[in-house]
């Protein structure tokens, strides 16, 4: 099983932590957001890694190596400056993640999400992991039906992607390469009913500003939260 750690993004919202530091290597609990997110990966039985950078993408390769210390194999997607945001850097590291689905996890987030639940082949394009909107996103992202289907139009939008999903290459087929956005995409597939999701209630952060970094290191118990996932 494969997966994808997105780690390229500057992190403007989170300066000027991040004006030497990458997001991925900020701390909770004492160890890097990257490090929770590859344990829990790694539990999880995925056995290679794919993490691509941009800001500051030297420390994250420094900090992490081939992924040896966690028990996986680690590839690089180096992207130019300034990245390619999500939909656009997925795109680029395709050739490192082969032709089956793979799982993708934000590398500003912090979540007790059990990840061996993530289906290894969605049924459709995408399995997308949503939690109730928090503050920072009152209008949400998405719905999802009685049958698990993920609506993206009409009606309340209650849920927000958690960044965590399992995702199928063919979301991208007929795209160009280039910096662009994953919601689009997943927007688009999943008003062709091809998007199947699931609510997760429990402990997630999206550790998106100083603040929000300051408020999980308060509430973060190290001997079980976990990561990234």
């Amino acid at each position: 099983m494969r997966a994808m750690i997105l780690a390229a993004g500057r992190g403007e919202r989170m300066r000027p932590l991040t004006d030497t530091t990458p997001k991925p290597l900020l701390e909770v609990a004492g160890r890097p957001l990257i490090d929770w997110q590859l344990t829990r990966l790694a539990g999880a039985g995925v056995t290679v890694v794919v993490i691509n950078t941009a800001w500051l993408g030297e420390q994250i390769e420094a900090a992490v190596g081939d992924g040896s210390a966690w028990g996986v194999r680690v590839a690089y997607s180096r992207e130019p400056a300034g990245g390619l945001e999500t939909g656009g850097g997925i795109q680029r590291a395709l050739p490192l993640l082969g032709e089956a689905p793979f799982w993708v996890v934000n590398g500003d987030v912090w979540s007790a999400y059990p990840l061996e639940r993530l289906p290894r082949r969605p049924a459709g394009l995408a399995h997308l992991v949503l939690v109730d909107n928090p503050g920072h996103n009152p209008q949400g992202d998405f719905a999802l039906d009685g049958y698990g289907r993920v609506r993206a139009d009409g009606g309340a939008r209650g849920l927000t992607f958690a960044g965590i999903g399992a995702l199928d290459p063919a979301l991208w087929d007929g795209c160009r390469p280039g910096a662009y956005p994953l919601a689009p995409l997943l927007r688009d597939a999943a008003a062709r009913g091809q998007v199947r999701g699931e609510r997760w209630a429990g402990a997630w952060h999206d550790v998106g500003t100083p603040h929000r970094l300051a408020a999980l290191r308060r509430q973060a118990a190290p001997p079980s939260a976990c990561g990234g996932t």
